[in-house]
């Protein structure tokens, strides 16, 4: 299997005169919970992420519709990651001016990627203060996490900024964990004590036989915050709920460093059922605990992308942030990102949050629904979550009162879902919330679901009861998915890639339509904790619904 490793960048000498500045990042807001622990030593080492502008970014969105439409004759025929390099590869004058300018500084310890479209430097706390005017690095901690950030914005020379998209390390917080919750229930007896993989493949209609056998097939998920596996975790849980069908007890690969110490529940459950659905299919885990106090860790998995010319097709992530905590520069580049994912066949599925509609404090008693970054960006696949209407036995499902949904504030409603959305908004206008608490023209989300209440998880060696959150539902779906690209490779067919235009094309069918049962948002009088309610065919609390297995096979073995 090959994988392009960072290389060195060539420095071009020249002497440069700089004029005036432009201004990144006007606000920087230090999250509740971080504590400020000093200024930083100016020559204390950081790393930092430079984004070049790429080039036809516009094409790569056109060609990315083309690629995921089954209506397309170009449907399939995915890029390779040196077609995707040609085509977005900054220009030579931007690449040229970028390295002059770190030059300028003294700055030579650059690493970039295959698709050259970012660089990562290591400098001075004292260099990086001059290069980047009006930073002020300071070290914070929070639950024994360390990180250096800037508390003030930066400017960089105005001849520099046409080149620049922005600069990872300096701003960005890492959002509090979302730890799956734990309940905790008296259940009834002769009945079933929570989902296992046992009852996910019972509800959602896998049989023994439903397990991978290409050999070309894979799937991932990515761990942040440090999160880490353990394998003999993985060991135990097949052991104890894995006896009814063929799987593998081990994941193939990790790319990254495993840190130390206790397993993370979040990291166990998603390895577990991703493994359980997606059972006997090669899995990788992305495990990122960062090299540097200055690294993003998102940021890095998202450059590592760019960067390995063989990948899993399928990749699911249980990590967002409050779409108004990032910059639209920031978000702008990372759907980039997932585009130039989305043109190679990958399919990236995220989480979309355990916060329902979520709310925002706008002052003087008024608020707004608080859409979740990536679960709002148009070229991912957002998976909600659900219950079961009995909780005891296997039933029909509905809204997990914690599955995130909702509507961007920041990106327009892509073509492939404007007539589901406006179909939902004009079946249940009577009992919407009122509009000046969404965007009734934004991405809307989640475009799917599955079972996100009371999981059995192994960690730690010890099995734990009612976990729950939209992380359990999450690689839930994508193990599914990884299944049918196994039977479509089978086939010689391309995998799915992007879902979600053929997704909204299938109009709910293959799917459990959920129907009942509402969210959480704001409490105030006006919306009084209830954001938005599950409704016929699609709606922003559970998407189209949950998989019927064999049926959504069928669906998506045609083309």
């Amino acid at each position: 299997m090959k994988t392009l490793l960072f290389f060195s960048v060539p420095f071009l000498f020249s002497s440069l005169v700089w004029s005036g500045y432009l201004e990144y990042d006007q606000d920087v807001l230090i999250p509740e919970g971080w504590t400020h622990a000093g200024r930083v030593d100016p020559s204390e080492e950081l790393e930092l992420t430079f984004a070049l502008k790429q080039q036809n970014v516009h094409l790569l969105e056109e060609t990315l519709r083309l690629v995921s439409d089954p209506d397309s004759a170009q449907y399939g025929k995915y890029l390779s990651l040196e077609e995707v390099a040609s085509l977005v590869r900054p220009s030579e004058v931007t690449q040229k001016v970028v390295r002059r300018w770190l030059q300028s500084h003294g700055i030579s310890n650059c690493l970039t990627v295959h698709t050259q479209d970012f660089m990562q430097c290591t400098m001075t706390a004292e260099v990086a203060e001059k290069l980047l005017q009006g930073s002020r690095f300071h070290h914070y901690v929070r639950d024994g996490q360390s990180l250096t950030r800037s508390s003030a914005p930066y400017s960089v020379h105005d001849d520099v900024h046409p080149h620049l998209d922005f600069v990872g390390g300096l701003h960005r917080f890492p959002p509090k964990s979302q730890e799956p919750r734990e309940k905790r229930q008296h259940f009834k007896a002769g009945l079933h004590l929570g989902v296992t993989p046992a009852i996910l493949r019972a509800r959602y209609n896998l049989t023994a036989a439903d397990v991978g056998s290409a050999q070309n097939n894979s799937q991932a998920v990515a761990q942040f915050l440090e999160q880490y596996f353990h394998p003999a975790d993985l060991a135990e849980f097949m052991n104890l709920f894995g006896r009814t069908f063929p799987h593998m007890s081990q994941v193939d690969r990790v790319v990254g460093t495993q840190g130390g110490g206790k397993a993370g529940l979040e990291a166990s459950l998603d390895v577990e059922y991703i493994m359980s659905t997606g059972a006997n299919i090669s899995t990788w885990v992305f495990t990122n605990p960062g090299r540097h106090e200055s690294q993003e860790p998102f940021l890095q998995w998202m450059v590592l992308l760019s960067n390995m010319s063989d990948l899993p097709w399928v990749h699911t992530i249980s990590y967002g942030d409050d779409e108004d905590s990032l910059s639209t520069a920031y978000m702008t580049r990372i759907n980039t990102e997932f585009m130039k994912a989305g043109v190679r066949g990958i399919s990236l599925l995220f989480a979309s949050g355990d916060s329902g509609a979520g709310c925002r404090h706008l002052g003087k008693e008024k608020n707004s629904f608080r859409p979740s970054f990536p679960a709002s960006s148009p070229y991912v696949t957002t998976v909600g979550g659900t219950s079961f209407k009995n909780p005891y036995k296997v039933t029909y499902e509905v809204t997990d009162y914690i599955s995130g949904g909702g509507f961007s504030n920041v990106f327009k409603m892509p073509d492939y879902q404007v007539t589901a959305v406006q179909g939902y908004l004009k079946s249940v206008t009577a009992t919407l919330p009122p509009q000046s608490y969404f965007n009734t023209s934004g991405r809307a989300y989640p475009d799917m679901a599955a079972l996100s209440d009371n999981y059995w998880v192994v960690s730690n060696r010890v099995p734990i009861p009612w976990v729950s959150g939209t992380s359990a539902s999450t690689p839930v779906v994508g193990g599914m998915l990884s299944l049918i690209n196994g039977q479509r490779l089978l086939k010689g067919l391309p995998v799915l890639g992007f879902l979600n235009p053929r997704l909204y094309k299938l109009k709910g069918q293959a799917l459990f339509d959920v129907t009942e049962g509402c969210h959480l948002s704001c409490l105030d009088e006006q919306v009084q904790g209830k954001g938005f309610c599950a409704a016929p065919s699609w709606d922003p609390v559970t998407g189209w619904g949950t998989p019927n297995y064999p049926e959504l096979l069928a669906a998506l073995l045609t083309k």
